[in-house]
């Protein structure tokens, strides 16, 4: 399965009006208005070059005048921001158990949201309810030719590799060509990532990691995965699958095990059916820790100690600003877990002028993939570029 696809525009000119368009958006996403002369000023174009863009923007209906800047000597100048409702982009999770599917605007709104489940998660199951999804947000008042482009997320690790066969993976999509099917069941431009690394952006565009530019991202999807964030951008690895973290072997009572055999979703309803409690849902998981069951505690026990070793592994090989804990899972589970993990004194994390905490429970929802699968295609949308992406 290829993580993404890409292609080149067809001239060296439409990559550098493309690229110059792209700057000027990202602009104006981080100031939320601009004139044209701070613009100029900002990304080092000229203002005849800036003025064109914009005019070229206006016409689009990407941007919109907010009016003139007040405070300064001559003519004030007018101002200019990114029209939110200029479009919308699709972001789809396919789990083991479910599809999820986010429409949100270019400013990051959730516009509406569906829920599916699935009998099985083969793409012969899935790809129909992806050919289906489009007029779910017509039906939402989301028209399909408004949606630029959609982003998709599964668990890893995409295309046949030494851990795969994994009870987290998603059968039958590892032997076709992902992105190439889903973009003519939905019939959009489409990016497929893990969902660990699209959790990551979901934190940093919309939860606990919006001040942060390095950093780690535990998520608890199908199993246990990880996001790297460095300098604002995933690390993605060569063929899409860094942050396999869930294979790692960690020291348990009964020896060696995968991390995600102990600290996961995955392994906390394997504990709890082991007394006798079934859960289906999130909100079932969430009634269980109000509880605190003989069964969760020994869980939360078992999957702290793990992730402290894992921690003190990713904190001395990536040297992050902090690490993050989020997913399909009940908040205050997440909370318990950063409560019951023992962060190790051995690390280069461990130092007296840090400014985040070394763990932090994050705060994007049960659904931070989707939307972090969302929030990638509009700022792939906003953002410079020398490539189309597909």
């Amino acid at each position: 399965m290829a993580a993404h696809s890409i292609s080149t525009p067809g001239s060296n000119a439409e990559r550098s009006r493309l690229y110059n368009r792209g700057l000027v958006l990202r602009h104006l996403r981080r100031a939320g208005s601009a004139g044209r002369a701070e613009i100029a000023r900002a990304v080092g174009l000229s203002i005849q070059a800036v003025s064109n863009i914009i005019s070229d923007l206006l016409s689009d209906g990407w941007v919109q005048e907010t009016g003139r800047r007040t405070g300064q000597r001559g003519q004030p100048p007018v101002t200019y921001a990114i029209r939110h409702a200029a479009g919308a982009a699709l972001g789809i999770e396919i789990r083991t158990d479910a599809l999820l599917a986010a429409w949100i605007d270019l400013g990051g709104e959730v516009l509406h949201t569906e829920r599916f489940q699935l009998r099985a998660s083969s793409p012969d199951c899935v790809l129909p309810l992806l050919r289906a999804l489009p007029g779910r947000g017509d039906g939402a008042g989301i028209a399909a030719d408004h949606v630029i482009g959609a982003g998709v997320v599964m668990p890893g690790p995409f295309g046949i590799t030494g851990v795969s066969g994994q009870a987290t993976e998603l059968p039958g999509w590892g032997q076709i060509a992902a992105d190439r099917e889903i973009a003519r069941a939905l019939d959009l431009p489409v990016t497929v990532e893990n969902d660990a690394n699209a959790a990551a952006m979901a934190e940093m565009v919309l939860g606990a990691a919006r001040d942060l530019e390095t950093f780690a991202c535990l998520y608890f999807g199908a199993g246990l995965g990880l996001g790297l964030v460095s300098g604002g951008s995933v690390n993605g690895g060569a063929f899409g699958n860094a942050g396999e973290i869930g294979h790692i072997p960690v020291h348990t009572a009964d020896g060696p095990q995968p991390l995600e055999q102990v600290a996961s979703r995955m392994a906390l309803v394997a504990a709890l059916s082991r007394d006798g409690i079934h859960v289906e849902t999130v909100e079932d998981l969430a009634a269980i820790q109000a509880t605190r069951p003989p069964a969760y505690l020994r869980w939360l026990n078992a999957a702290g100690d793990a992730l402290g070793t894992a921690i003190q592994i990713l904190e001395n090989l990536t040297d992050p600003q902090a690490i993050l804990i989020t997913g399909a899972m009940p908040e205050a589970i997440l909370q318990d877990l950063v409560q019951a993990i023992t962060l190790p004194a051995h690390s280069v994390a461990n130092r007296p002028d840090r400014t985040h905490p070394r763990l932090i429970a994050g705060n994007a929802g049960r659904m931070a993939a989707t939307l972090g699968a969302a929030a990638h295609v509009v700022n792939t949308a906003l953002s410079p570029r020398l490539v189309a992406t597909h």
